[in-house]
C-alpha cells in the first residue's frame, strides 16, 4: 500500500480527548503517519471546546457541524458549504451516533466527490446492543444475555434473570457495573438523560477485557485485525493503557464477524474471554476505537487503508502483525489563544497556520 502522490483533503470527526475520547485525533495520526505532506485534514467538530480543534500539528482547519439530532439534512447542506471551500476527497465519521445521518446522505456526498467507506443502515442495525443477541444468534457468536430497559421499574426483572452484579449500559455510551438495586436505578437515570431510551442491563461475565481494531471491505473480507488486551482500565471501562497479543481465535473471530456481516470500514469487538477461554462479544462498535493508533505501531495502519478503500483501490488484508506493543495514554494541556476559541465559536471555522506536517 503505497501513498499516492495527490495532496488527500481528508474531513474527520470525533475531534474530542477527554476521559471518554473520541477516535478522531487518533485517526488523524494514524494518517499524517501515512501520507506525511501528501496530506489536508479538515476537523469536524460538534462543539467549540473539543480539543483536536486547536492542535496544529494535527488539524489544518476545523469546521462545526451540527448535532446528530438536527438530521441528515442539516448536516448534508453544512458539507455541502465546507466541501465548496475545502474539496473534500475523503470524510471519516468517528461517531456512533453520527453514523445513520452519514450513510444516509452518503451519495449525496458521493456526487459532492466526497468519498466514504460505511456499513450500511441495515448492517448498522443489526450489531447494535438492542441486536446484539439476534446477531449472535443468527452467526454463531457468544454473547451475554441482556434486558431492555425502558423504564425503571424494568430493573427487577432483569436483576431476577441476571442476578447482581450486572452491566447497566447506554443505548450509545458508557457502561456501569452494578451491585444492587439502589445503583442500578441511578445508572439507568443517568444513562437515560445522556443517550434516551432504552438503557441495557447486560450479564456480568467475569474474566480477561480484549479489544479488536479491525477492518472490513464490505466483502466479507476482513482488511486488518489487530486484539489489545487492556492493562488499564478507567472508572468508565476505557482503555488508559494496553498491548498488543497474539491469539488466532481473536483474529479468527474478527474475521468471522467482518464475514458475517459483509461489514464495511472500522470497527471494533469488545470481547471478554472468561475463566474457560470462551469469547463473548459485549459490543460491537461501528468505527475505529480511540487506540486506533496502536494498530499503526503494530504494523497495520488501519485509517490510511480505509481512505484506500475509500477511494476505490485495491487494499490486500494484512498478513502480519507485531505482539507486544503497548500504549499508555496521558494527558496534554494544550494552551491555545482565546481569540481562537472565540474565533471558532463565533463562526464556526477556524483555521490552524502553525502547522507541521506529516509529524505525528
Amino acid at each position: 500500500m503505497s501513498a499516492p502522490p495527490k495532496l488527500l483533503t481528508i474531513g474527520v470527526t470525533g475531534l474530542n480527548a477527554h476521559d471518554n475520547p473520541g477516535p478522531g485525533v487518533a485517526v488523524i495520526r494514524s494518517l499524517r503517519e501515512f501520507y506525511r505532506d501528501g496530506l489536508r485534514i479538515v476537523g469536524l467538530a460538534y462543539e467549540s471546546l473539543e480539543p483536536g480543534i486547536y492542535m496544529g500539528d494535527m488539524v489544518d482547519v476545523a469546521y462545526q457541524v451540527p448535532y446528530p439530532s438536527t438530521g441528515s439534512a442539516a448536516l448534508l447542506e453544512r458539507l455541502a458549504e465546507i466541501n465548496g471551500q475545502e474539496q473534500l476527497d475523503v470524510i471519516i465519521p468517528n461517531f456512533d451516533s453520527e453514523l445513520f445521518n452519514f450513510i444516509k446522505i452518503s451519495a449525496q456526498m458521493a456526487k459532492m466527490g466526497i468519498k466514504t467507506c460505511l456499513p450500511t443502515h441495515a448492517q448498522l442495525a443489526a450489531r447494535d446492543k438492542i441486536n446484539l443477541g439476534d446477531f449472535g444468534t443468527r452467526y454463531h457468536f457468544k454473547v451475554p444475555a441482556f434486558y431492555m430497559l425502558n423504564s425503571v421499574h424494568d430493573i427487577d426483572t432483569a436483576a431476577e434473570g441476571l442476578n447482581y452484579p450486572l452491566v447497566i449500559k447506554g443505548k450509545f455510551y458508557e457502561a456501569q457495573i452494578v451491585n444492587n438495586r439502589e445503583t442500578a436505578q441511578k445508572a439507568f437515570y443517568d444513562l437515560s438523560a445522556k443517550w434516551g431510551l432504552p438503557v441495557i442491563a447486560q450479564q456480568y461475565i467475569s474474566g480477561t477485557e480484549i479489544n479488536v481494531a479491525g477492518l472490513g471491505d464490505g466483502k466479507g473480507n476482513a482488511v486488518s485485525v489487530v486484539p489489545m488486551r487492556k492493562l488499564y482500565i478507567t472508572d468508565k471501562g476505557k482503555a488508559w493503557a494496553g498491548i498488543t497479543i497474539e491469539d488466532n481465535d481473536l483474529i479468527a473471530l474478527g474475521r468471522q464477524f467482518a464475514a458475517a456481516s459483509q461489514w464495511k470500514g472500522g470497527f471494533e469487538l469488545e470481547i471478554m474471554k472468561d475463566a474457560n477461554g470462551d469469547l463473548y462479544v459485549l459490543e460491537v462498535n461501528p468505527r475505529f476505537p480511540a487506540w486506533v493508533y496502536l494498530t499503526v505501531a503494530a504494523g497495520q495502519n488501519q485509517p490510511a487503508a480505509l481512505v484506500q478503500l475509500a477511494l476505490g483501490n485495491e487494499v490486500k488484508p494484512f498478513k502480519n502483525y507485531q505482539a507486544g506493543k503497548m500504549f499508555i495514554r496521558y494527558s496534554w494541556d494544550e494552551v491555545v489563544d482565546i481569540g481562537s476559541f472565540q474565533q471558532f465559536s463565533a463562526f464556526g471555522r477556524m483555521a490552524n497556520t502553525n502547522n507541521n506536517k506529516g509529524q505525528a
